[in-house]
């Protein structure tokens, strides 16, 4: 079955038994959930199973808890005990068996994207995935087409396996767009996501280095990334792309989205702070967040760093397409304060926090230092957590920032884990003892983070005090701190 915009494999009847009934059982909840404490009553569980858990184990404490189904493995104790009859008439009648509950929830999703439409046409899903950016940009999108449109988005992160089916299963009959964020740290993991989502546009913000110990090198963060336009390329849907960046045009041009030289944008809908003619204006103490000069407007926007000017200016590409304009759109951008730990400035009693503290890699804690750099404050101060999952390059990689941050004439940078602390022994090696010693004289190197929080608040009391109990840092984190002294 093929219609504009979706995309269903041809399957024999029979072979949609089981999800048909399972989906008529769905529609009788409206509401899943994985997780026992969410319960209110009424909804489907779906037992599934991780490294540490195994969600079979609850299937029946969820139907005590008020779920009106729960579907678990078949080769579970409490799917055998269901088969073999030895459960009571009406609890067995609540429990759906399947062999694989994560691949049902997956299809379970992919049928009822594809089964909901708006105004007699079906639904249009729009995919975000990129290195860095994904949910910031998300959440921008979200926010100017909730100006015209009804929006159901992906909430926080949930951008994975399990994520992305779970968001899909919050469309309902009021969504009139869908905007679904997709992550990635193995080569196929986007594949996977868009043969769930079936998305009819889509939306890579960057490429950068990310999880290398799952993709195995910066070209296959690219291939990974660029499953999307596979996808895209094979359904003839439209991709947004940032045209100034280099990458992704030469992704796409890969992929042939061209199309051909007479319609060189025919599968491409270009964006981008050049393209647009967008300027970001200087940052100092009096205009701290992220402004841009756009159409003879100034957007000002609640966002720290200049790298989220790629992000704003692609929502208001994604909006504009979409029938919002520039003027609501920009007001939307101004409206949004982020309250994620992404991009994020606070302002205690004493000090100024600017937060970006979720999953850093290189390529992010290099703009997020580029962006300290520029920000006027008679004290600064960055606190840098581990960048895990880079494999081969973690050692390098983690040099490479020390260097960075060390000389960028902070008045501390603490560093927090294990792999910074090789990365020291490193540097010393690779500088000799007194140039290491001359570059970290103001570097201080932590363990654990808890190892951290006890040495700082004893050695550094009129820098932190209460206030640094928001930094509570783990490893793969990323915090940058502008703290001001005060008597």
């Amino acid at each position: 079955m093929r219609q504009k915009g979706v995309q269903v494999d041809s399957v024999q009847l029979e072979d949609n038994m089981e999800i048909i009934s399972i989906y008529n059982k769905f529609k009788e909840c409206g509401v899943v959930t994985t997780d026992t404490r969410t319960l209110k009553g009424g909804e489907m569980f779906f037992a599934l199973r991780g490294e540490n858990f195994d969600g079979n184990e609850y299937a029946l404490k969820a139907l005590e808890l008020g779920a009106r189904y729960a579907v678990v493995n078949r080769s579970s104790k409490v799917g055998t005990d269901c088969a073999a009859g030895v459960l009571d008439a009406d609890v067995a009648a609540r429990l759906v068996l399947v062999e694989d509950t994560l691949k049902t929830l997956q299809e379970l999703a992919r049928w009822h994207r594809s089964m909901t439409f708006v105004d007699g046409k079906p639904l249009t899903v729009i995919a975000l995935t990129g290195t860095n950016g994904k949910t910031t940009t998300k959440e921008l999108i979200r926010e100017v087409l909730s100006v015209k449109y009804r929006v159901t988005a992906t909430e926080g992160n949930l951008n994975n396996s399990i994520g992305v089916p779970l968001t899909l299963l919050k469309i309902n009959s009021e969504t009139q767009l869908a905007v679904v964020e997709m992550g990635a740290s193995h080569p196929g993991d986007i594949k996977e996501l868009v043969e769930v989502a079936l998305p009819n546009y889509g939306l890579i913000t960057n490429v950068g280095k990310a999880h290398l110990l799952g993709f195995g090198s910066f070209e296959g963060v690219k291939a990974t990334k660029g499953e999307l336009y596979d996808y895209l390329r094979r359904t003839a849907d439209k991709a947004f792309i940032n045209v100034d960046n280099p990458h992704l045009c030469q992704m796409a041009s890969e992929r042939n989205m061209q199309h051909d030289s007479e319609r060189p944008y025919s599968l491409l809908l270009p964006y981008g702070l050049d393209y647009q003619g967008g300027v970001v204006l200087f940052s100092d103490e009096k205009h701290p967040f992220l402004r841009i000069l756009c159409g003879g407007v100034i957007i000002n926007t609640n966002l720290v760093g200049s790298y989220n000017a790629d992000n704003v200016m692609a929502a208001i590409a994604v909006g504009v397409h979409f029938g919002v304009s520039f003027e609501d759109a920009v007001k939307a951008i101004e409206a949004y304060v982020p309250a994620n730990k992404r991009s994020q400035m606070t302002k205690t009693e004493r000090n100024t926090l600017i937060v970006d503290a979720y999953n850093a890699n290189p390529t992010s804690m290099a703009a997020a230092l580029e962006n300290f750099s520029n920000v006027s404050a008679e004290c600064k101060v960055a606190l840098l957590g581990d960048m895990l999952e880079l494999g081969e390059e973690s050692l390098a990689e983690h040099v490479a920032v020390i260097k960075s941050a060390c000389s960028r004439g902070l008045a501390h940078v603490y560093f927090v884990g294990k792999e910074f602390q090789a990365a020291s022994g490193a540097l010393a090696s690779e500088l000799g003892t007194e140039a290491a010693a001359q570059l970290l004289s103001n570097a201080y190197f932590f363990s654990t983070s808890s190892r951290f929080c006890c040495s700082a608040r004893i050695s550094s009391p009129h820098f932190f005090k209460s206030s640094f109990s928001l930094s509570v840092i783990s490893s793969g984190f990323f915090l940058s701190c502008s703290w001001r002294r005060t008597a």
